[in-house]
């Protein structure tokens, strides 16, 4: 079965809006862990713990740089 010009586009626009919902979806994926790893850092922050609050640290600096 051959596919036109218009199908080519759909199928064009299709993978677009794909790509552009998965680039959404990992940006607020990312967003969330960004903000639970904040809370965890106050956390440790309040109970003094400063291994487990460089730990936080170092993984938010590796999640901002991903």
């Amino acid at each position: 079965m051959e596919v036109g010009a218009m199908g080519k586009m759909n199928v064009s626009h299709d993978m677009m809006l794909s790509l552009f919902a998965e680039m959404v979806l990992d940006e607020s994926i990312r967003k969330y862990k960004e903000q639970v790893l904040y809370e965890e850092i106050d956390l440790a922050l309040a109970k003094g713990d400063e291994d487990k609050f460089i730990a936080l640290t170092t993984e938010l600096k590796s999640l901002r740089l991903a």
